[in-house]
């Protein structure tokens, strides 16, 4: 019984002549923060008058290190690795930036200049800790050397158009007078009680309504001076809060939550546990606790913990029943090979088999039964996922978009290619799930709610229900069977790129609450996340009020 999971393709460069041959082998790299994706030539191809791929990969291979914090690579890939990384650190970490996230522009926006140079443009989202994000565009300029291969022509312009010898940024916070924070019971919520709340306290130290202000500055490097303004938080200064911010945190909760963290074995992570009935979140931990709150705004790819988003779109739609049998070969190739860990196979499975086996060649031989945005709209109009939350502190909601071609599709059956979610995310996912009703996650109570959702049909919540409880009893999630409570789950394994081992999923609910964890490069779902989620569920009541 182990997770599934699917190998990227490598990308090979083709050699670069005086002129073209028409028969040029393009390869694109797609890359988003917190994962990468390798697809084939698809729709992207170009022909014979497009850049050398391997400029492309170069530029998007970079992209991609920095996202992932691998400046010592991404560094390596310019024609300047020391000052690149002394640049990049210090732009990041000056910054308070905690997590980049930079998407390359598709191919057709791939540009070659007459001397030669290769441009590829990029978005930067920059979250910026306790603030927002930070967006603008930029381009990364790729030159090919000597020996023929190419590299990032480093320059300071390559992290922000603006950024210069004469100029760099600056980031500057206002101020806002602390204020206690307590639980759902009225409690006071000390830091060094629950340090895995450090992020989230600063945050609401500034009170419950009242955004902390701040702004990013263009400066002389001598002087100081303020040029422009590149980005500011918070809107207009208002009275100061008074009084205690209430949170729905509990603390029974939150304690067992960070204790769970430590089964982890030191590595990244983090958990939300929340009530389904009305989204409240019970707890919200992770591993740094001191760091960077990836429990809300972290973007990862869920893995095949997403395969409960993709089962909902094929039952709302009949287009499998549990029961039916789907196969589950070794292998399936949709522009590259797709495969299941250790090359596992369910000959004759049923649907439900499937999903409790958690079988990526299954899922993604039903990608026909779906239209290319299905996926998607099903995300958003059932589970919330990509509108706009207010949970109380700032919050990453989610990413679905459209494949760019067959591969990606069927990727983001399985929740890879460009899926972007976190643990409050698929917390919220399975609330959904198993109730029904999609209900905006809350950690201070009286947020504005302006999502728009429709319920899931009683059948299609019967029928998920159902898959998620075999999965602990027959299936990848059975790390959970013998607690206490009736118990239903989904593990996950995500892909991040060649050079990372896999992120850790699982997800589960028993009687009112859903929870979700992710253990970065955990390997397997069920051998990383699982032990957390044990630890936490064995220490809390199983059917809270």
């Amino acid at each position: 019984m182990s997770e599934t999971r699917y190998a990227p393709a490598r990308s090979r460069r083709a050699p670069r002549t005086a002129v073209r041959a028409a028969t040029a082998v393009a390869v694109v790299l797609a890359v988003a923060a917190g994962g990468s994706y390798a697809a084939g030539i698809g729709p992207f191809d170009r022909g014979a008058d497009a850049p050398d791929p391997a400029a492309t990969a170069q530029a998007r291979a970079f992209l991609a290190d920095w996202s992932a914090g691998r400046l010592p690579s991404a560094a390596g890939r310019t024609t300047r690795p020391d000052s690149a990384e002394r640049v990049l650190r210090s732009f990041t970490a000056g910054l308070d930036i905690a997590r980049p996230r930079l998407t390359a522009a598709r191919a057709e926006r791939v540009r070659e200049a007459d001397d030669g140079t290769v441009s590829v443009p990029f978005t930067a989202r920059m979250p910026i800790e306790g603030l927002g994000t930070w967006k603008y565009t930029s381009a990364v300029p790729v030159r090919e050397q000597q020996d023929g291969t190419w590299k990032v022509d480093w320059k300071l312009s390559v992290v922000h158009p603006r950024l210069s010898r004469t100029e760099k940024f600056r980031l500057d916070r206002e101020e806002t007078p602390a204020r206690e924070v307590t639980d759902r019971d009225g409690a006071s919520l000390p830091e060094g009680r629950h340090p895995s709340l450090t992020p989230v306290l600063a945050r609401l130290r500034g009170g419950a309504g009242a955004e902390p202000r701040g702004a990013v500055h263009l400066v002389d490097r001598v002087t100081g001076k303020v040029e422009r303004t590149e980005v500011s938080f918070g809107g207009e200064a208002g009275p100061s809060p008074a009084g205690p911010v209430r949170t729905t945190l509990d603390a029974e909760w939150q304690s067992a939550a960070e204790k769970a963290l430590g089964e982890a074995g030191g590595k990244n992570a983090a958990l939300v546990a929340l009530r389904v009935d009305d989204g409240e979140i019970l707890a919200l931990a992770n591993s740094p606790a001191t760091g960077f709150n990836r429990a809300a705004s972290g973007t990862y790819a869920p893995g095949s913990t997403w395969k409960i988003v993709t089962s909902a779109a094929l039952l709302l739609k009949g287009a499998v029943a549990p029961d039916d049998t789907v196969d589950c070969p070794k292998y399936l190739t949709v522009g590259k090979e797709f495969h299941n860990v250790e090359t596992s196979e369910h000959r004759g499975a049923t649907f439900r088999e499937d999903f409790t086996e958690s079988c990526n060649t299954a899922f993604i031989s039903l990608r026909g039964k779906l239209g290319d945005r299905e996926l998607g709209d099903v995300a958003r109009t059932y589970f919330g996922v990509g509108q706009e939350w207010h949970i109380g502190i700032p919050s990453y909601d989610g990413s679905v978009p459209v494949p760019a071609d067959e591969t990606e599709k069927a990727a983001s059956m399985i929740g890879q290619g460009r899926i972007q979610a976190n643990p409050l995310i698929m917390a919220s996912v399975t609330a959904t799930a198993v109730s029904g009703t999609f209900r905006q996650p809350s950690l201070t109570p009286g947020n504005e709610d302006t999502t728009t959702t429709t319920p899931l049909p009683g059948k299609v919540v019967a029928h998920l229900r159902d898959m998620l409880r075999a999965t602990v009893t027959d299936g990848t999630a059975d790390v959970l069977s013998g607690l206490p409570g009736e118990i239903g789950a989904k593990t996950g394994t995500a892909e991040v790129s060649e050079e990372q081992d896999n992120n850790g999923w699982l997800v589960a609910h028993r009687g009112n609450v859903a929870v979700a964890c992710v253990v970065e490069e955990g390997v397997t779902g069920g051998g990383s996340a699982g032990p957390v989620l044990r630890s936490l569920l064995s220490a809390v009541p199983a059917d809270p009020s």
